[in-house]
């Protein structure tokens, strides 16, 4: 993990947080007993929230209803209730449904029904059976621990093949912190609020104004930047929670200590994207793409987008050809403004680095020194704008056999 001053990585995920616990469990929505299938993520406190959603118009019924619980609660919140297997998406009942796992988990943890959040990830259109998770919701609050944050991220994930998890530790007005995260998505992963579940918490004093602004503002340069295959689900979901129990001076306007704070939610945040990126679904490779000298953000962060999703430069990664005109043709179909005769490209990873384009055009290079280089698992496409400063990344992965194989049977 690329290191931070100021900031130290530590264990625990979604409960690294003082006040967090957590559990995951098997309820029976997922027929393979070993694989947990619900989850629920608690505070002591009731903490200020923050969420942002999937742009997707057909929207799960779990979107809608933890949406209308932060509002009506003026962003307010205490649980997360999840599941995974079914979507709840699509579905006559489904508003009817996620309610149900609402008050099913605040009945259990003596709160408000409108304090927990809820959502939901897998098949869309199939009803969620509720009896499952009315059946084992008291076993689910009564296991509920401060290190429970690895049962719940196992119990989140789909076609995922790793947990995801990650922490910071930081200094708020000389007060620790701590904000951690889990995340799972595999597939169904674009740049338009990144289809993923992703729950994160923290145990510093933040108004939820500033979350809100924060978690919005740190969406758009991690999970909107990055790309599996060009779908965006119905389910996405970000949500983050602060109890306060650190008892930092309250962040309550934007300054040193916001910045601080939300210098430790890109670190969770960018990580968890690189994680989601190297889970694709069938990928064998992470691909980071970095756009540098750009005229301004935005149109790095374009740039960078437009590299990382194109099935073609997708599908050169996996194959370990260095056919860069891919690249260079991602970039020009972008909405990008930029003159190609400042264009250059390199391909790096753990074994090198080959440049193989100068002022748009292609430069001699060795095709057995950058087969070398792309036969890494970490992949690293460079490319310099030449005309400013700005600088963005975007994640991805290659495109392989195992992509096709494993969404070609997805019901089963």
């Amino acid at each position: 993990m690329e290191q931070f001053e100021g900031y130290t990585y530590i264990d625990g995920g979604v409960c690294a947080a003082n006040g967090f616990k957590a559990n995951g469990l098997n309820c029976g929505l997922n027929p393979v007993k070993e694989k947990f299938d619900l989850a629920l993520v608690a505070s002591d406190a009731v903490c200020n929230a923050a969420g942002v959603y999937t742009k997707n118009k057909v929207k799960a019924a779990p979107v809608y209803v933890t949406k209308s619980h932060i509002e009506v609660n003026c962003g307010r919140a205490q649980a997360v209730i999840a599941n995974s297997k079914n979507a709840n998406a699509c579905n006559a009942d489904g508003n009817e449904k996620a309610e149900a796992m609402c008050s099913l988990a605040a009945r259990e943890l003596g709160i408000d029904k409108s304090m927990v959040l809820v959502a939901s990830t897998g098949v869309i259109g199939q009803p969620l059976p509720i009896e499952p998770i009315e059946n084992n919701i008291k076993t689910l609050t009564e296991g509920l621990t401060y290190d429970g944050g690895g049962r719940a991220a196992y119990a989140i994930m789909t076609t995922d093949t790793v947990q995801k998890e990650v922490a910071v530790e930081f200094e708020l007005g000389g007060i620790k912190c701590r904000l951690g995260g889990m995340a799972k998505g595999s597939g169904m992963i674009h740049p338009n609020m990144a289809t993923t579940l992703n729950f994160i918490t923290t145990d510093a004093a933040v108004s939820s104004e500033l979350l809100q602004k924060a978690l919005s503002d740190i969406v758009k340069v991690t999970y909107n930047c990055l790309s599996i295959d060009g779908d965006t689900s119905t389910n996405d979901m970000v949500i983050l929670l602060a109890n306060g129990l650190a008892e930092n001076p309250p962040v309550n306007a934007e300054g040193e200590d916001y910045e601080v704070f939300k210098q430790a939610l890109y670190i969770v945040m960018m990580n968890l994207t690189r994680m989601l990126a190297s889970d694709g679904e069938g990928a064998s490779k992470l691909i980071e793409c970095t756009v540098s000298e750009a005229p301004d953000i935005d149109t790095a962060v374009i740039v960078a987008k437009s590299i990382i999703r194109s099935p073609l430069t997708k599908c050169a990664m996996f194959g370990e050809d260095a056919n860069w005109g891919r690249i260079l043709c991602a970039i020009g179909y972008s909405e990008a403004e930029f003159d190609i005769n400042k264009i250059a490209v390199e391909l790096a990873s753990a074994a090198g680095c080959v440049k193989v384009c100068e002022d748009g055009h292609g430069i001699p290079f060795s095709e057995d020194d950058a087969a070398v280089v792309l036969h890494e698992k970490e992949i690293y496409i460079n490319v310099s704008m030449g005309c400013g400063s700005a600088k963005a990344k975007a994640w991805g992965c290659d495109l392989t056999y195992d992509y096709v194989r494993i969404n070609g049977d997805y019901r089963s």
